[in-house]
């Protein structure tokens, strides 16, 4: 399948008040909800995966500036079509859930360094 690069674009345009930028929060979450589980055959459950959705969504719900919350819709927008045209792949998804998979950090030196994690005792600052 080809992909159109311009299929999914948007102008990015200010929102004008808190209940249009409301509404188009919850169109943004709608079009992630319906997308990403029917796109890619993730090796997670469909629940999980709105889950998550639900999560990065709520975690910034307490935000009322509204140059921010514009500018949350304009990076989430960008994610949204990058990942509709199939620039990412299966690794690059499996990242948001990380947390699910490693719920026990990891206690050896080995289990750290397969982790990628340093112990902040054996690192040396300059």
């Amino acid at each position: 399948m080809t992909t159109i690069p311009t299929r999914l674009a948007k102008l990015a345009s200010p929102s004008s008040s808190i209940a249009e930028a409301r509404r188009r929060s919850i169109n943004a979450y709608r079009a992630w909800y319906r997308s990403i589980v029917a796109l890619y055959a993730l090796n997670i459950s469909p629940s999980w995966v709105r889950l998550k959705i639900r999560q990065d969504f709520e975690r910034n719900r307490a935000i009322n500036d509204l140059k921010i919350i514009d500018m949350l819709l304009l990076k989430n927008q960008q994610e949204f079509q990058e990942t509709m045209n199939c620039w990412k792949q299966e690794p690059h998804l499996m990242h948001w859930f990380k947390q699910y998979e490693d719920p026990q950090p990891p206690q050896t030196f080995l289990d750290k360094f397969y982790a990628g994690r340093d112990d902040p005792k054996q690192v040396s600052s300059f």
